[in-house]
């Protein structure tokens, strides 16, 4: 007999960290911990809650250290503090987005973050750290527009290429969260997840939610 939920790659109270920028952090409590509100108002909530709902035996520590803004060159400078002093068995990382924005945004002076250097950089954060893990997951960047010629969407996919190759390479789950949205935008409007393409509401926190479960192959 098959329960729901029972499905999962967890031991009992190992730690997973979530790392990665705004769509990550969503108002989670500053500094670290395990506090009231310590894990925000998105994905990394809802994935903590559904986790404790079906797999109740299988109690995950659940930490998020997301910041808003972050590019990949960012995780690189807090990498030691913000995930390998947290000792985590289970790492989730999301990241991508800022430095594909920052080509596009209103801060020409900002320095940029070309995807060889994103490559670049990403590969060496994981090669540190990837051995010290029972688990890796690696989510793709997205970029909410049905149009992929649109220049941003196309900059935002070749990223999304990049995470996957490593996500090959370091044995890693990997969480295509711009297919996740491809197929709702297939039948609703990108407004009515959120309005600048980039930062959804809940019901897309729950979308990336459910990606990232679904990889995990959690029912």
């Amino acid at each position: 007999m098959h329960f729901l939920g029972m499905s999962h790659p967890f031991k009992a109270n190992q730690n997973l960290v979530f790392i990665g920028d705004s769509i990550t952090d969503c108002g989670r409590e500053h500094p670290v911990g395990q506090r009231w509100n310590s894990l925000g108002e998105g994905y990394v909530s809802f994935v903590d809650s559904i986790l404790g709902a079906v797999i109740p035996g299988t109690p995950i520590i659940v930490f998020n250290t997301g910041i808003s803004g972050n590019r990949v060159t960012d995780l690189e400078a807090r990498w030691q503090s913000d995930v390998l002093d947290l000792e985590p068995n289970w790492l989730s990382v999301m990241i991508g987005i800022n430095d594909v924005w920052r080509h596009f945004d209103s801060e020409p002076s900002a320095e940029q973050v070309e995807p060889e250097q994103y490559e670049l950089v990403y590969r060496s954060i994981l090669a540190k750290t990837r051995s010290q893990l029972d688990g890796l997951v690696l989510m793709t960047p997205y970029f909410l527009e049905t149009n992929r010629k649109d220049p941003m969407r196309v900059k935002m996919d070749a990223h999304g290429a990049i995470t996957k190759k490593l996500a090959v390479e370091f044995d890693a789950f990997f969480v295509d969260t711009q297919a996740a949205f491809d197929h709702y935008l297939g039948h609703q409007p990108a407004e009515s997840l959120c309005i600048d393409r980039v930062h959804p509401n809940g019901l897309g926190h729950m979308i990336l939610a459910r990606a990232f479960l679904n990889a995990l192959g959690v029912s």
